[in-house]
């Protein structure tokens, strides 16, 4: 497997997963890389390492949710991974500066990072250009 499909096949995992308990551990022993090689070629490729990724990738799915949906925020919360509306509402008020409940009433989404998509790792990889949280 080369290295972009094995990026791209470690981003479908994490975005079909994004609601169950996964960190980088199991994501190494799911692919069969060690945590530190895995995280190595991951961020060399993405720019960020898998915990952050899959941090703010939970983080602008909850944001989207808050905005375009009437779930309640402990709803949002576990659908996108977190143990306690608590644990959430930290998370995200360190990363939008607003609580849940402000950011929905403000009504704007701006996505901390929207999902990697095969056009930015090949861009990344044939020119050698780390692109941190790419839009």
């Amino acid at each position: 497997m080369d290295m972009k499909d094995l990026i791209l096949e470690i981003i479908e995992h994490i975005e079909s997963n994004l609601g169950q308990e996964m960190n980088l551990d199991t994501i190494a022993d799911k692919f069969g890389y060690s945590k530190f090689h895995l995280n190595r070629i991951f961020f060399e490729n993405v720019g960020a390492t898998i915990y952050k990724y899959i941090q703010f990738r939970r983080l602008s799915v909850a944001a989207e949710k808050l905005v375009t949906t009437g779930k309640p925020i402990v709803e949002i919360a576990y659908d996108t991974g977190y143990q306690s509306q608590q644990a959430f509402s930290i998370a995200f008020r360190q990363f939008y500066g607003y609580t849940p409940l402000q950011y929905r009433r403000i009504g704007v989404f701006i996505p901390l990072l929207k999902r990697f998509t095969a056009q930015n790792i090949i861009i990344s990889l044939y020119e050698n250009i780390n692109m941190p949280f790419a839009a």
